[in-house]
Formats: structure tokens, C-alpha cells, sequence
């Protein structure tokens, strides 16, 4: 009989592998594309299956662990499941295989090159997210969030066009440039002040650094990790749009930017602690910058034309809705942080998946093109709408629940402030969202001079992945028991 500790590990330690072993695979498989997309979904299935295996037991209070190397005496690559990673790495890998799914017609649907190395890159970057979301420490995620940037730049680049080149310099130059210039620095500190890097409830530092000093080091942990988007470090998002629709949903809502704000909420309960922070006047910043994030980005949005760059400043925006959450510094608003990073996964992968689906049935990119189109795309653009509705907060959709525990948090402890960016952003959203919807069901269609008319909707594995994310967008709405349980052990530990 295996011993429960051993038992856990396994699937542990299967989180990291499969990824890995599916990417020698999809190389493998290289010259036989239904094998090789096999290799891709069977990959995706093994994965869901080896981290969902974890969750009963963290719901039930456990906290499974790992140790992969132990480089120096208390200085270790390890793994730990506690409730926010449970249900970061349960939401990337539950849209791992819809996503592949989605790239397979996408990706035939538009005859791309280099298939197998996007292929080898996505199954990179997901066993990156899971490093990222099972960390045990401080060196851990650092480590496994240098090696998702590292994956996702040949996804940035994968037209190979001289826009691709500009945005992939961007994108690694941002996010190089903070990871190692602040975020690295931030983690010696803290090595320094405490003694070592593991997470810890109430908060690793806390006792250790108080004042103007504490909120100097929150602020190169939070624009250390540029990944979350905060304003200025956000240029990289909407450079990356010129990468194929499937990265843009990878970048938007499975792994990259929820890597970013994961690791600031993390980063905020397990290094500072929330009962620490409230004690410094001085940390009350982050909430501004959020703040100011979420209201720039949304007035931004609502003037872009192009619809995937309509989505990334939305991406921004939506993003600072986590960060603001968890810098209201309440338990029940952190709720809402980690509820927020399940809702905007499933709506903002289901908006990229339509554009995607647009592009690819009707070539049409710009949101000034998209007249009547929901009476030839009628799924796609329904499952638009859903995904908007979760964007602007509204139900039946999962927006709604994470929005109203951030509302609760911000009236709880009268930051009047956070009280009137929600508000405000979400008639913003609105502004941006309903007239796309609007125009693509009760507007008359235009084809331009020597346009072919559309054709009806994308490949069916596009359409059937984009009707499940909206689907999920919906049900989590309606039970969002499990991902609820866990953000409260979050605030419980």
C-alpha cells in the first residue's frame, strides 16, 4: 500500500513531467500532424487529470509537497499545493485541452508554419504555469517564471514578420528587464531579511520590515512582476497581438498574464501578509496604481478599432481588477482576487477564441467590420456575448461573483476609492463591450468593395471550443463551490 504522502507526490511530481515528456513527444511526432496534434490532446488529458487528482486533497486541508533539488542547506527547488495554486493550475488545466483543441482548427484553418514548434512551446509554457502555481518558494516560482517568458517568446514570434520581431523584443525585454532587475533583487532582500524563501501564511517578512521600507519592497515585487501588467509595464501585451489567436488566448487567459497576478496575490498573503500591510499607511499606493490601471486601460479600450487590441487593453485592465482586490487588503475582497483570476480566464479565453473564429471564418479583424455578423457566426458571437457579460460584471456570468466580492471588501473597509473604479470600470466596460455585440446582431452586414461574402462559422473544433469556455463562463456562475472553498482556505491559512 502506498503511503498517503507518496501518494500525493506522485501526481506532484506528474504535473512537471507530462508537459515535458508531451513536448519530446510533439517532437517525435513532427511529420505525421494527426499524430503529433494526438500527442497534443493526450498531453493536455494526462495533465487535467494529474493535477485535478490533487484537488480533493486540498480541499480536505492538505497540503501535498515536493522537494526536487536541494541546492543549498534550506535553499530548495520544491513544490507545495495550497489553495490559490490549486485553482490556478485547476483553471490553466482544465483550458489546456480546450485551447489545443481551438489551435488545431485554428492553426489548420489559416495553413500556419512552424505548427510543431508551437506545439513543443504551449506544452513548455503549461508545465511552466504548473511550476509556477505549485512553488514552494520564492526560488521555485522565480525560476519557473523566467522559463514561461523564455517558452512563450517563439509563440510571440511565430509569423516571423517584422511586426512579430518588434513585439517579440518588447515582450522579452519587458519582462526580462523587470524579473531580473526588480523582482530578482526583491527576492535576495527577502532572503536576507528572513533567512529563507519559503511561503508562509501571515506572511514570510512580516515582523521583519515595517515603514517606508516595506512599501519600497512591494514596489519591486509588484513591478518586478511585469507579467500582471501593471501600468507602465504593460507595453508588452498589446505588442504580443500579432501573434496567432491560440497564443493570444495562452498570453490573455491560461498561463501568462494569470501567472502575473497569481504571483502578486502570493506574493501579497504569503510574503507580506494582509494583516501586516494594513498596519503601513504607505503600502496604500498599489490600490492607487491599480486603480489608475484599470480606468487608463479601460479609456484606451474604448477606443481601439482593432478587436484583439480592443481585448489586450480590456486584458490590462481586467488584470488590475486582481491587484486592486488584494491591495483593499480585506480577506473577503482577496476572495474576490482569486475568484477574479477563474472568472477572467474563462470569459477572456472565450473572447479571443470568437476574434480568432472571425479571423479565420471571415478574415475580418477590425471591430468597425463586424456589422451583422452574428447572423452568419450566431455561436460564436453568443458565446462573445457571454464572454462579455463576465467582462463587464454582469449575470449569470462568473464576472459577477468575483466583482461583488471585491465590492463587499472595498465597502467593508471604506476604500471609497476601489468602491468608484469598480463602478466606474464597469460602465466603462460596458461602453466597449455592448456596441460590439450590438452591431454583430442588429446591425445590416457590409462587405467591402470585392470582398467575398462570409461563410458561416470557423472549423468545428473552433466552435466547439469557444461554446465550452462560454459554457464554463456560465457555470461557474452558477457553482462556484469549489473554486469559492478554495480562495476561503486562502485567507483562512
Amino acid at each position: 500500500m502506498i503511503a498517503p504522502q507518496i501518494a500525493s507526490q506522485i501526481p506532484l511530481a506528474l504535473s512537471l513531467a507530462i508537459p515535458l515528456a508531451g513536448a519530446v513527444g510533439i517532437i517525435a511526432a513532427r511529420r505525421t500532424p494527426n499524430l503529433r496534434e494526438a500527442v497534443t490532446l493526450i498531453t493536455a488529458g494526462l495533465l487535467l487529470l494529474a493535477v485535478w487528482s490533487l484537488l480533493p486533497a486540498v480541499l480536505a486541508g492538505e497540503r501535498p509537497a515536493l522537494t526536487l533539488v536541494e541546492l543549498l542547506p534550506g535553499v530548495a527547488i520544491a513544490l507545495r499545493v495550497e489553495p490559490l495554486g490549486m485553482l490556478f493550475a485547476a483553471v490553466a488545466t482544465l483550458l489546456w485541452p480546450i485551447n489545443s483543441l481551438y489551435s488545431i482548427g485554428y492553426m489548420r484553418g489559416n495553413r500556419e508554419a512552424h505548427q510543431t514548434r508551437f506545439y513543443v512551446c504551449f506544452a513548455i509554457a503549461l508545465g511552466a504555469a504548473i511550476g509556477i502555481a505549485f512553488a514552494a518558494n520564492l526560488l521555485t516560482l522565480f525560476i519557473f517564471y523566467e522559463i514561461l517568458t523564455l517558452s512563450t517568446y517563439p509563440l510571440v514570434t511565430h509569423k516571423g514578420s517584422e511586426a512579430a520581431v518588434r513585439a517579440g523584443r518588447v515582450y522579452l525585454g519587458i519582462l526580462i528587464a523587470t524579473s531580473i532587475g526588480l523582482l530578482l533583487p526583491a527576492i535576495v532582500w527577502t532572503w536576507h531579511l528572513a533567512g529563507h524563501l519559503d511561503f508562509v501564511p501571515g506572511g514570510l517578512i512580516a515582523g521583519h520590515l515595517d515603514g517606508p521600507l516595506l512599501a519600497v519592497l512591494l514596489g519591486l515585487y509588484v513591478f518586478g512582476i511585469g507579467k500582471a501588467a501593471l501600468m507602465p509595464m504593460h507595453r508588452w501585451l498589446p505588442a504580443a497581438m500579432v501573434a496567432p489567436t491560440p497564443v493570444s488566448a495562452l498570453l490573455h487567459a491560461v498561463a501568462v498574464v494569470k501567472a502575473g497576478v497569481f504571483t502578486v496575490v502570493k506574493v501579497l498573503v504569503y510574503v507580506f501578509g494582509l494583516e501586516s500591510l494594513q498596519s503601513v499607511p504607505s503600502a496604500q499606493w498599489l490600490l492607487y496604481a491599480a486603480g489608475f490601471t484599470i480606468i487608463a486601460a479601460s479609456l484606451i479600450a474604448l477606443h481601439q478599432d482593432n478587436l484583439k487590441r480592443r481585448l489586450a487593453y480590456s486584458t490590462v485592465s481586467q488584470l488590475s481588477y486582481v491587484v486592486l482586490a488584494a491591495a483593499i487588503l480585506a480577506p473577503i475582497s482577496a476572495i474576490g482576487a482569486a475568484l477574479h483570476i477563474a472568472a477572467h480566464a474563462f470569459g477572456k479565453i472565450t473572447l479571443f477564441f470568437a476574434a480568432g473564429a472571425i479571423y479565420t471564418a471571415a478574415h475580418k479583424t477590425e471591430i468597425s467590420q463586424l456589422d451583422g455578423i452574428g447572423r452568419r457566426m450566431p455561436w460564436t458571437m453568443g458565446a462573445f456575448a457571454i464572454g462579455a457579460l463576465s467582462m463587464i460584471g454582469l449575470p449569470p456570468a462568473a464576472g459577477f461573483l468575483s466583482k461583488w466580492y471585491m465590492l463587499l471588501g472595498a465597502l467593508e473597509t471604506e476604500q471609497l476609492v476601489a468602491v468608484a473604479v469598480i463602478v466606474a470600470s464597469t460602465l466603462l466596460n460596458a461602453a466597449y463591450f455592448v456596441p460590439i455585440v450590438y452591431a454583430a446582431f442588429f446591425r445590416t452586414e457590409r462587405a467591402a468593395a470585392g470582398e467575398a461574402p462570409s461563410h458561416g462559422e470557423a472549423p468545428r473544433p473552433m466552435v466547439i471550443a469557444l461554446t465550452a469556455t462560454a459554457a464554463l463562463t456560465l457555470l461557474l456562475f452558477l457553482f462556484p463551490e469549489v473554486p469559492l472553498t478554495l480562495a476561503r482556505q486562502l485567507v483562512e491559512s
